[in-house]
């Protein structure tokens, strides 16, 4: 198989794409393409991502007609990208930047490891920058997935940062997720399902993240947040 491919859902997004970003990372690394993901924006998402396209074979564009959420989103794109190494995904405001992602790829390569997760940890010499009440209420919910649901010891399931081998994202993405914001748990509790918890603890790494910056326009809503104990006990029941 030949390159990587990174996949970043749009919704509305067209008044913080820097896609002057985009195209220098693509202008420094060739070991990345990179796959838009309309999903049913109601701006001028769409064209601003189909005219970026237009200047290099490197892009490519799938528009959802209506909007379906980050996680189906990011599913129609692994499900259309079959011809790569490996497939990753990042949030499309770049709290993390790409050479993060890039960073991530590497390892994932050097150490042939299945599935690598970035990770928003605070320390010395990284810039981790989020805002206290979002830290908080994650790592409430983080410390409840992972004793309860995942007992995988991973500190963030929730970073938008992540890279897997794509024969294994096949697998992975190939049904629908039971929930919309915390298909990043589904993903491992589906690894661990599939394959035992000795397999996915040494197939899997968590690299803490040297920079990410809360972009400060957060798509999910206050009623989204209010139904995350009602997700958990849905992905603890069927999982």
């Amino acid at each position: 198989m030949p390159k990587s491919c990174i996949i970043i859902p749009c919704y509305n997004e067209a008044n913080r794409l820097n896609i002057d970003a985009f195209k220098a990372f693509q202008d420094s690394s060739i070991s990345f393409d990179l796959c838009f993901v309309n999903d049913g924006s109601q701006d001028n998402t769409l064209k601003i991502l189909q005219a970026f396209a237009k200047t290099t074979k490197r892009i490519t564009v799938i528009h959802l007609k209506n909007n379906v959420g980050k996680a189906e989103a990011i599913r129609q794109g692994v499900l259309q990208l079959k011809d790569y190494s490996y497939l990753g995904y990042l949030d499309a405001d770049l709290s993390t930047p790409l050479s993060e992602i890039s960073r991530l790829l590497d390892i994932a390569k050097h150490e042939s490891l299945e599935f690598v997760l970035g990770s928003r940890i605070k320390i010395i010499g990284s810039s981790i920058k989020r805002k206290a009440y979002r830290h908080f209420f994650g790592r409430v919910v983080a410390t409840c997935i992972d004793s309860v649901i995942l007992k995988l010891e991973i500190y963030d399931t929730q970073c938008g940062a992540k890279i897997i081998k794509n024969e294994l994202a096949q697998t992975l993405f190939k049904a629908p997720f039971k929930t919309k914001w915390l298909f990043d748990v589904e993903l491992l509790a589906r690894l661990k399902q599939e394959k035992g918890i000795a397999y996915t603890k040494s197939n899997i790494r968590e690299i803490p993240l040297l920079e990410w910056h809360d972009a400060g326009d957060t798509r999910i809503t206050f009623f989204e947040f209010l139904k995350t104990p009602l997700d958990l006990l849905k992905i603890y029941r069927y999982y």
